[in-house]
This record gives C-alpha cells, sequence and structure tokens, in this order.
C-alpha cells in the first residue's frame, strides 16, 4: 500500500509550479520597451545645456528626463496628485484601487483613480484599453517593470513619455515647448499645468484649449492646497497667471553642426565641447552683424580653446531657415585669399632661408608665365619679411612659395589634418599662395590654433571626452613664435585704433583674406587661450564687389575676442634657436636678402668645398628606435662637404655645432616623423625628412 503524499507537500509543489509559470512567463513576456527608447536625438553643450533636439523616429518630441532635471515643487505636485505611496508600493498600490472603487460605487462616476505612476508607464509604454482586461495587463506590467527598474527610473519613465499635447510627450519637451525653459525652472502655475496635462493631453492643450487648461491647472492647485503642499496664499498668486496660448521653437543652438553630428553618430544624446555661454554670444553676434547687409550675404565663426583644441562655439550660418540657410558656411571649403600666407612665412622660417627681418623685394616679378600683383596695384620695394606679411603683399609671399615649393606647402597643411580643394587635378603651383585652392573655416581655425600652440597641429575636437587627436608637427616652435612676433603687429582695421579699440584686455594675432572676386572675406586669429575664425560671404558664391576681410571679417574677429573669457594663460617665452635682431644687419649674411633660389657660392669656393648633404639619416629613411637601454642609445647624424662649423638641427631644435669630423648626437625621444637639417657656415643646408619606428 503507498503511502499517501502529505497534503503541505502538494500545496508546496503547486506553488512552487505557480511560481515557476509566472517566472517563465515573466521571462518570456517581458515589457515592451520599444516607446521608450524610441527618444528625440538631443545635442548638449558640455555643461548639459540643450543646443537642439530632433523628432523621434515616431514623430514626436519625445525627450528623455529625469527626476533630477525637474523642480522640486513640480516632483511633489505630481506624486501628491497622481500616487502618494509611489515610494513605498511594488507597482500596485491596493489600497488606492479599493479606494477608487468604492468612490465610484457611491458617486456612479469615477472621482480619483486607482492606477499608480508606474501602471501609467505600463500603460504608456503598451496602450490597453480602459477596461477591466486592460487594469489587469496593466497591473501585470506594473509589477514586471518594478521588478527591473529602480523607482527614479521608473519616474524618469514618466516624464519622458507623459503626453502633453499634439506630439510632445514628457515634462522637458513640453517645457520647451510652451514655457521655452527647463523644467527645473518652471514656477508653480507652470507646474501645475504640467501636472494636469496628462489627465486630458487632447481637450486640455493649452495652445488650442486655453481655458480648458486653465481649468484643469486651476484645479490641480486647489487639490495641492487641501494636500498641504502648497499654500492658499501661493495658489491664488499662481491662479492669476494665464497659461501659453501657443507653442514656441524649440532650441536651436548650432544648428548645422548638431545636424551632421547626429546624422554621423546615430546617437540619442550626443555632448559637445561646445561651451553655452560663448556658443549664444556668438550666434547673437552673428545675427546681429549680419543684418547689417542687404546683399544675401552671411556669416559663419568658430572659435577654439587652443590647449585643448575643443570648438567652444560653431556658427554655421545666421538664418538656418532661410534661403540656403541649412549649407553649413563653416564646413563648406571656399578660397581663403591670402588667410594661408603665414603658413608659407612659416615653412621659410622653418627651413632656416627666412627670418622676419629678412630684406625682400615687393616689386613686378613673373614667375613663368604667372605675373601676381599686389591688391592695390602699387609695389613696396624693398621691405622686409615681417612687413611684407603685415601688410599682405602679393609678390614676396609667392616668392617665399616659389623658393618652399606649392607641393611641399599643400602637402605640409594635408598632414596636418586640413581638408584642401584644388580647382584642377594638376599639382599644385604657385597660385595657392593667393587663395588657388578651398580650405574650410574650421580647418583654418585648427591651423590658425597650430601656430599659437608652437607649430602643433591637431584636429578639432567637438565631442566632450573623446580622446586626443594625433599631433602633426607644421613647424618647429621658433616659426610659431616668429610668426604670433609678426601677426601681433598687424593693424588693426580702420576706426579700431580708436575708441573700442584702444583697450585691448589681450593681444591678438590675426591675418585677414579676400578670395577672388571679392566672393569670399576671412579674418583669422589667436590670443594666448583662444582661435577666432570668421567667414563673411554669400552661400551661393557670388561676388560681392568692395567687400574685403580687412573690413569684413576683422571687426567681426575682434568683437568675438571681446566676448570671451580672460586669457588665462601667459604668451610663451622665447624659444631656444630664435634669432632676435634689431635689424636686418645683425642677421647672419645668407638670411640678410631673401631670393628665390639658394645664393650659390663663388665657383671656385663650390669646386673646393661641396654644399652639405645628409649622409645619414637619408631623406625618407625609416630609422629604428635604438634601444633606451643600450650604450649607443642616441644616433650618430653624418654629413658630407658643408664648410665647417656645421650646425645640426631636429624638428627646427637645434642640436649644437660640429666640426666636421666631430659627431653630433640625437636621442629620439619615440615613434613619428622629424626633420633633421644641417648648415653650415655659409648658409647652405640639407634636410632629411625621416620617420623613427620601433622594431618589434
Amino acid at each position: 500500500m503507498t503511502q499517501k503524499t502529505p497534503r503541505w507537500l502538494v500545496g508546496l509543489r503547486v506553488a512552487a509550479g505557480l511560481i515557476g509559470l509566472v517566472t517563465l512567463a515573466d521571462l518570456l513576456f517581458p515589457p515592451d520597451m520599444t516607446r521608450a527608447n524610441t527618444l528625440s536625438p538631443e545635442v548638449t553643450a558640455k555643461d548639459g545645456s540643450l543646443l537642439r533636439a530632433f523628432l523621434s523616429a515616431d514623430g514626436a518630441w519625445r525627450i528623455k528626463t529625469t527626476a533630477d532635471q525637474v523642480g522640486p515643487r513640480y516632483l511633489a505636485m505630481l506624486k501628491a496628485y497622481e500616487d502618494k505611496r509611489f515610494a513605498r508600493h511594488w507597482g500596485v498600490d491596493p489600497p488606492a484601487m479599493l479606494r477608487a472603487a468604492f468612490q465610484f460605487v457611491h458617486a456612479g462616476r469615477i472621482v480619483s483613480g486607482g492606477s499608480t505612476l508606474t501602471m501609467q508607464v505600463a500603460r504608456l509604454l503598451e496602450p490597453h484599453g480602459h477596461g477591466v482586461g486592460g487594469k489587469l495587463i496593466q497591473m501585470v506590467r506594473a509589477v514586471q517593470l518594478e521588478e527591473r527598474y529602480s523607482k527614479d527610473e521608473i519616474l524618469s519613465l514618466y516624464l519622458t513619455l507623459a503626453p502633453m499635447g499634439g506630439n510632445l510627450e514628457g515634462v522637458r519637451a513640453a517645457s520647451l515647448s510652451y514655457f521655452g525653459k527647463e523644467p527645473a525652472n518652471l514656477d508653480l502655475a507652470e507646474s501645475a499645468l504640467l501636472v494636469a496635462l496628462p489627465q486630458s493631453p487632447v481637450k486640455q492643450r493649452p495652445d488650442r484649449h486655453a481655458r480648458r487648461a486653465l481649468a484643469g491647472r486651476d484645479k490641480v492647485l486647489r487639490r495641492m492646497v487641501d494636500e498641504d503642499v502648497v499654500s492658499q496664499g501661493d495658489a491664488a498668486t499662481a491662479m492669476k497667471e494665464g497659461v501659453p496660448f501657443a507653442r514656441q521653437p524649440m532650441p536651436m543652438g548650432a544648428p548645422h553642426l548638431a545636424q551632421r553630428l547626429v546624422l554621423k553618430h546615430k546617437a540619442p544624446h550626443i555632448v559637445t565641447t561646445l561651451d553655452a555661454t560663448i556658443q549664444g554670444a556668438a550666434e547673437r553676434l552673428a545675427k546681429q552683424e549680419r543684418a547689417y547687409y542687404d546683399d544675401g550675404a552671411d556669416i559663419s565663426l568658430v572659435v577654439v580653446e587652443n590647449k585643448t583644441r575643443n570648438i567652444v562655439a560653431y556658427v554655421g550660418g545666421t538664418d538656418y531657415w532661410g534661403k540656403s540657410g541649412q549649407v553649413d558656411l563653416a564646413a563648406r571649403a571656399r578660397s581663403p585669399g591670402s588667410a594661408l600666407k603665414p603658413f608659407i612665412y612659416g615653412l621659410a622660417f622653418d627651413a632656416l632661408v627666412l627670418h622676419p627681418a629678412s630684406r625682400m623685394e615687393d616689386a613686378p616679378t613673373t614667375f613663368g608665365d604667372y605675373a601676381p600683383k599686389d591688391f592695390d596695384g602699387q609695389f613696396q620695394g624693398a621691405v622686409t619679411a615681417r612687413d611684407a606679411l603685415q601688410m599682405s603683399l602679393n609678390i614676396p609671399a609667392v616668392m617665399v612659395l616659389d623658393r618652399v615649393g606649392p607641393l611641399a606647402f599643400t602637402l605640409s597643411l594635408q598632414n596636418a589634418g586640413a581638408h584642401l580643394a584644388f580647382p584642377t587635378r594638376d599639382a599644385p603651383s604657385l597660385p595657392v599662395a593667393l587663395g588657388g585652392l578651398g580650405i574650410s573655416l574650421s580647418d583654418i581655425a585648427m591651423l590658425y590654433a597650430g601656430i599659437a600652440e608652437g607649430g602643433t597641429a591637431q584636429s578639432l575636437r567637438v565631442i566632450k571626452d573623446a580622446p586626443d587627436a594625433p599631433t602633426h608637427r607644421l613647424f618647429g616652435p621658433v616659426a610659431a613664435w616668429y610668426l604670433r612676433e609678426v601677426l601681433d603687429g598687424v593693424a588693426l582695421p580702420d576706426g579700431w585704433a580708436m575708441g573700442q579699440g584702444l583697450l585691448k584686455k589681450r593681444t591678438i594675432g590675426f591675418k585677414t583674406g579676400t578670395s577672388y572676386g571679392f566672393r569670399d572675406a576671412w579674418a583669422v586669429g589667436f590670443s594666448n587661450d583662444y582661435t577666432v575664425a570668421v567667414w563673411v560671404g554669400r552661400a551661393d558664391g557670388t561676388p560681392r564687389p568692395g567687400h574685403v576681410g580687412r573690413e569684413a571679417g576683422a571687426p567681426v574677429l575682434l568683437k568675438m575676442f571681446g566676448l570671451l573669457p580672460p586669457d588665462r594663460r601667459p604668451a610663451p617665452p622665447v624659444p631656444a634657436g630664435a634669432l632676435i635682431v634689431r635689424g636686418t644687419d645683425e642677421l647672419p649674411p645668407n638670411l640678410r636678402h631673401f631670393t628665390r633660389e639658394a645664393v650659390p657660392a663663388p665657383q671656385a669656393q663650390v669646386a673646393e668645398l661641396p654644399p652639405p648633404a645628409i649622409a645619414f639619416p637619408p631623406n625618407g629613411a625609416v630609422v629604428p628606435l635604438p634601444d633606451a637601454k643600450s650604450k649607443d642609445a642616441a644616433l650618430q647624424l653624418k654629413a658630407d662637404g658643408g664648410r665647417a662649423p656645421l650646425t645640426w638641427l631636429v624638428n627646427g631644435a637645434p642640436l649644437g655645432s660640429f666640426d666636421r669630423f666631430a659627431p653630433a648626437l640625437y636621442a629620439p625621444q619615440g615613434e613619428g616623423l622629424a626633420r633633421v637639417t644641417v648648415v653650415d657656415a655659409d648658409g647652405r643646408s640639407d634636410t632629411s625628412q625621416i620617420r623613427f619606428k620601433k622594431i618589434r
């Protein structure tokens, strides 16, 4: 005879089975979080301030909102009105449901709902009917949500999904659209309206049904007085306020940049490096200056923090919804005119073939079939390189480029990260000195920030906390210091030597440019902490006769600098190797007068002592890095020919002067490109471009 199983054990097994079934059902049929994950993409400044939001994939303004983004008064009113026991229940509040049922039986109508905030979230995630079946589903889903998420996360879901009229969902979207402010800044009347709206988002929309919205808001305020959440006096004052009768446009800060970032990164939340205060100031300045033009011209503007290479302000245009307004003028390649001349001079300074005090000739000159002229059609005669660059003379700039080489010049800019556009597929030629190529405003800002940072260029960062981009050498710190010293002395535009231009809280080195046909006016400059780049022109590229960079761009640049915080860093010290002279006569003979080609030594001397030629390391070589622990950790640099002493430089920094038979030793600091130069006593030189690489 078999022994009968005890009833308690049978019950225990049944209970375990039911729990197992419920657990399995919970795993197989989790809450559908699709709507919670279908958010409006948003782009913010580095401090979290919203720059621009976009419609969600299903066409709603559904901006993620967390409890810390709304004011404490709103939260207190919401919980008191919707769910007093939110912090204590497990998704379903039985006392509240019994109270609602009792009130319905006695009054014959719904007096108060029994739904918790968690149940409302369940309904917002998966809309169901209002019958008994729908309520049961909400209760099950509410329990599932409580199992999976914290109370703050559930509250965030409600704050994000609550219907607020039309395609507005969530407290943040409603606050921005109805009141033009973040929900943390709502006053009592505004908070009460947003508590009331989800009860009847269609009938109580303030932009369509103002009276009903007013009645719903006042109902909430009276209830809050009864619940001792709000005082009678505060409620009475709030009831005297009106309600918004129209929706306001969503924030549109840095719209061009925001659009590009959202399309590129496909992320719901993008935090940029933009400074909200500086961005706002830049946009206001650009719109203010744009109002002076009556010929369809526009302004773009980029501000960079030199040390970090962070973009702190980006204005791609001033009228995003206007004609051609969605063209990002700060990213569009345009002819820079003379704005790239400093980099031609910088390469020549770096190659030790030019000094700011070197004499040059600004006179009619032909370069094959190319015969450039100065902007004003006049010629200045003998000038120093400093004067030639400060006055933006064309003939000297082309002469220097002829010596440096157009291909070497453009390659140096491209290697630094600039994206250049050329009018033809032919090799770059001398007209690139005067704007015969295209470059974007953001790229030219990147290059000028490289001057400010000692000749080291680095791609600009626009995503907060993105890793540092690789650095690229434009030229050495000596050449960069020469350029800073020259550009700091550029004359201010007319009207700025008096009035506001007289009181400068920082030293600004800048250069202007005007493209052929007056199509583009540029001004780019830097201080110790910031670089500012300005472009003025028409989006379609049509000419604007008479509008030049000095008069159209430079004033905007100087005004933008006036809106920036004071510089915190001092000017860089004079670098080792810089040659400081009082006049041209104090320069070495080979630097006193610049010519298009190196001046050959006398014939007898050439036969006796050929110019120096680097024997090691040869040009283009990949040189293995020596073992740091080895006694031969330094490389021995060797040269043939040349008149002693031979001066060696690596990346523009001098190693010293040596006899032809004395070893010149150099200990590389790590992998990367290096420029090795040797100069003899007669000023003749040779250079090798090499790469140091670890052997693994």
